[in-house]
């Protein structure tokens, strides 16, 4: 088959490997289409740690279900899937009190193991839910980064008429609004510097829009922040907009050794919570149904695809901030 190979960080290509063959409890897809994401680009450049190379990225995918392994049952070839790509031990003392998203040798597959940006790619059956006949196979793929938005909900206090603040108009940080809107946000504000992205959150429901929060005019804070970049000066910046008592969100990726600068003091005496999410925890089949109901505007959110080889003008648009998500289509 057909795949995109990182063989060394900033070395890659298509060329043609091996097809998978399903072990016991797996089954092979065809993808329709793998969304590219954050990860994908650490990856790239050699800056997500648990990668090893070289390796077939993807982990936001669906697809058609076309072989099944020994001892596969409720699946059956020709089925439509999203796949969540999370590979947790299940043994580790995180997997073992519920919290498999930090487990001791956390994987998923595109980004430890061989993913979608393949003709086939082979997964365990455990992890393939049947997509509902109102979701689009194309538009399936915002699962996966959705199933992470409703982590990072899970983490929230979630209560009715809180005020928003969400730095990042990306993919996330466009979910992360759609998501507050539906949960019943009193007020919805987005930072970013990309004028043509704070318009698509206008659009989806924002309140008051801004390249910075100074803009937005409210200074008293607001109840929830949560940054959706990883920019250090934004995160900087971002705690300090949080009203007393509130919380602060780390949702996008920052460099795993960048330093950010806080005042304790602030933390203690206003009593502000902060909070981390991490990937994908018990969350992807809530995701499912979020995308059935419509809570999120697919049509929106998917701006650009490409075939296998283009893939290097596919991450090259990502890098640029073009558009929204960006996809592979490995069918063409």
């Amino acid at each position: 088959m057909r795949a995109v190979v990182i063989e060394t960080p900033e070395h890659y290509g298509v060329t043609t490997v091996p097809d998978p063959t399903p072990g016991p409890g797996e089954v092979v897809v065809a993808p329709a289409a793998v969304g590219i994401c954050g990860t994908d680009v650490h990856i790239v450049q050699g800056e997500f740690a648990p990668t090893p190379y070289p390796i077939i990225p993807g982990h936001e995918f669906t697809g058609e279900i076309v072989a099944l392994g020994a001892g596969v049952t409720g699946l059956r070839t020709g089925e439509q899937v999203a796949v969540d790509p999370s590979l947790f031990c299940g043994a580790c003392h995180y997997c073992s009190i519920g919290h498999g998203n930090l487990c001791e040798r956390w994987g998923a597959i595109g980004d430890t193991v061989d993913g979608a940006m393949a003709e086939y790619v082979k997964v365990p059956a455990a992890n393939c839910y049947r997509l509902p006949e109102s979701v689009d196979v194309v538009q399936g793929t915002l699962i996966e980064p959705l199933s992470c938005a409703v982590r990072g909900f899970d983490v929230l206090p979630r209560r009715l008429g809180d005020h928003y603040l969400i730095y990042g108009a990306g993919t996330m940080g466009l979910m992360m609004l759609q998501l507050a809107k539906a949960a019943g946000a009193a007020s919805l504000s987005v930072v970013d510097i990309n004028k043509d992205r704070l318009r698509i959150a206008e659009r989806l429901g924002a309140d008051a829009t801004g390249a910075d929060a100074d803009a937005l005019d409210r200074p008293q804070g607001w109840e929830t922040v949560i940054d959706c970049t990883g920019v250090i000066p934004v995160i900087e910046d971002g705690l300090t907009r949080v009203r007393r008592g509130g919380t602060f969100q780390q949702f996008g990726v920052a460099p795993s050794a960048a330093k950010a600068s806080f005042s304790p003091f602030s933390v203690y005496n206003d009593e502000i919570t902060i909070v981390g999410s991490m990937a994908v925890l018990h969350s992807f089949g809530r995701a499912v149904d979020l995308m059935a109901k419509g809570v999120i505007d697919a049509d929106t959110m998917i701006t650009h695809s490409f075939g296998l080889d283009e893939f290097p003008a596919a991450l090259q648009a990502f890098r640029d901030g073009s558009g929204r998500k960006i996809q592979i289509r490995p069918a063409g």
